[in-house]
């Protein structure tokens, strides 16, 4: 093979790029080091490197696994993918049959449009009718998802200071009573939205892009968690992360004695199971500027971190602008592919 042969692939915004062997080399071994160096953690082996090359230079717009090798899928962002974005006037109930009869899903997340549980718990009883509608018609498990979303709680439209306007003025010590306060408040939403949702029949709860709003953000996702696994033991909750980094906008918080503000995937794992999640969403974010085969290779070496601790099923986060799929509205397949093939083959991934 020539040394000067270019592979088609891509960038992290989703724009296409040709590179070479070498390049496409030296981008997969700084992907996997930038990784190590953050998260402290081993880097891949030399035939694990080779195996993520061989899959970002397959020939062919779509890769798959071997026969035996399929795993399961969930979903967040709610059941109206249908709908809002292929722009089809269908509803929830009917699109969850479409997920599962037309695009052969494991399950399907029924979420209010307005995906958060703030906004969820003010038409509660809308939803759990929604809820139960779709398990009327379907097998697969149901979800009910939303976003824990912190900032939802601030002034004006919340009952709490806005912290983000607090630290800039240096008024540090009430931004962390703000904070704290408003992980109170996404609590009981939670806990209040998964009461109904366990009384209308539903699987699971999915608490999604957990840690959005820092680490505040990502207590409340635990805190309720803990809750609803005590008063509704057969209600699974799957915590999806927001990012791989969990943010200090508090930087005190705790749980279990262990300080959330700037936890990798691989320690986040160990606070969800405590917490009692049956289902880890694990995030890699996507740098933008960066090649496909860098963002693989890092996003392998964090997950594969993760999955080696974890003693609940890990389904990474697979979607626009994280675990390697370009940053843009209409993923292209021939990365989502690869990077399924990545995780599935190399990380051992349960799920996605």
């Amino acid at each position: 093979m020539s040394n000067d042969k270019k592979f088609f692939t891509r960038m992290g915004d989703g724009s296409v790029v040709y590179m070479t062997e070498v390049e496409i080399r030296e981008d997969i071994a700084a992907g996997v080091a930038d990784a190590a160096t953050r998260g402290k953690i081993p880097p891949l082996s030399t035939d694990e490197i080779q195996r993520i090359y061989e899959i970002v230079t397959m020939p062919g717009i779509v890769v798959g696994v071997e026969p035996g090798q399929e795993i399961v899928s969930t979903s967040d962002s709610g059941a109206d993918k249908v709908g809002a974005k292929c722009g089809v006037p269908v509803d929830r109930t009917t699109q969850a049959v479409i997920h599962e009869r037309v695009l052969g899903c494991d399950s399907v997340d029924i979420g209010f449009r307005d995906y958060n549980y703030k906004t969820a718990k003010g038409v509660v009883e809308h939803e759990a009718h929604a809820v139960r509608s779709a398990l009327n018609i379907t097998t697969m498990p149901i979800f009910y998802g939303a976003m824990t979303n912190l900032g939802f709680y601030t002034k004006p439209d919340g009952p709490v200071e806005n912290w983000a306007e607090l630290l800039p003025q240096g008024r540090i010590e009430e931004s962390f009573k703000a904070q704290e306060e408003a992980v109170e408040h996404a609590v009981r939403d939670v806990v209040y939205v998964a009461e109904q949702m366990n009384t209308a029949g539903a699987d699971a709860m999915n608490l999604d892009t957990s840690g959005a709003g820092g680490d505040a953000d990502f207590l409340a996702a635990l805190k309720a968690t803990e809750i609803i696994r005590e008063r509704f033991p057969d209600l699974a909750v799957e915590i999806g992360m927001a990012g791989e980094f969990v943010l200090g906008m508090h930087g005190k918080l705790k749980y279990d004695g262990v300080r959330l503000a700037g936890l990798y995937p691989h320690q986040q794992v160990k606070l969800v199971e405590k917490a009692g999640a049956s289902i880890f969403g694990a995030v890699v974010n996507t740098n933008c500027n960066m090649s496909f085969a860098w963002n693989i290779a890092r996003v392998c070496t964090f997950m594969k971190a993760c999955v080696e601790v974890a003693s609940i099923p890990v389904h990474a986060n697979v979607g626009m602008g994280v675990c390697g799929i370009p940053m843009c509205e209409i993923i292209p397949t021939d990365s989502v592919s690869r990077a399924d093939k990545c995780m599935i083959e190399i990380c051992k991934i349960d799920g996605y």
